[in-house]
């Protein structure tokens, strides 16, 4: 993909990934608009920080989800809201925060008993965008997904296959960073050498946004 004049080589380099990744889930299969409230699990990657600024980019209300403290202060400063998933109730927080009515879309990257909550948090008629298995865990599925006519649904490389899709996508994140909508989050860089390092920066899981390698 070619750099975005209105960005730096290393922000083009951890631009595209992200915001195509999340385009597809949250423009053309869940359709969010103005007026949704967006549930964004490991918000604090790439892929959840970009989701977080399409949610903005479609007028609707991103709702962060990560697991500590330690990344909400950044998190806030995209999302409308952070709920720290190892010590909030995120279906409580989801419906104080909805005035009861609960979120209609959610973006899944965790899986296991993590899209189990995500579901309870979902008001009728909403539907779960699965994309990513970071939980090797079981979920169990809530016997009132079919009475509250829920949707779950998968996204995988479409991009790859659907030249039409890829077309839609990149013209969209295009004029949104050329709108100042979209600028990546970079956590580091490291020279291409040091693709050991950044790797165990990786592990470590305490970054927020795109680790960048620089030949």
């Amino acid at each position: 993909m070619a750099q975005p004049p209105e960005l730096s080589a290393v922000e083009a380099a951890a631009l595209w990934v992200a915001h195509l990744t999340a385009y597809a889930p949250l423009v053309e299969i869940a359709e969010v608009g103005p007026g949704d409230v967006v549930l964004i699990n490991a918000a604090s990657s790439s892929v959840g920080l970009a989701a977080i600024s399409i949610v903005r980019r479609l007028n609707a209300t991103p709702v962060a989800l990560t697991r500590t403290r330690r990344k909400a202060d950044l998190l806030r400063l995209g999302a409308e809201a952070v709920i720290v998933t190892d010590e909030e109730d995120v279906v409580g927080r989801t419906h104080a925060l909805t005035a009861g009515a609960g979120a209609r879309v959610a973006f899944d990257a965790v899986a296991g008993p993590a899209l189990t909550t995500l579901l309870h948090a979902l008001a009728p008629g909403g539907i779960v965008v699965q994309y990513g298995l970071l939980s090797q865990e079981p979920m169990l599925f809530p016997l009132d997904v079919s009475a509250r006519k829920l949707t779950i649904t998968g996204y995988g490389l479409d991009l790859a296959t659907d030249t039409e899709l890829r077309r839609r996508a990149y013209r969209f994140v295009k004029d949104g960073v050329a709108a100042g909508a979209f600028r990546p989050v970079v956590a580091d860089t490291f020279p291409l050498s040091a693709t050991a390092e950044a790797h165990a920066v990786l592990e470590r899981n305490t970054h927020v946004g795109k680790i960048v390698l620089i030949p």
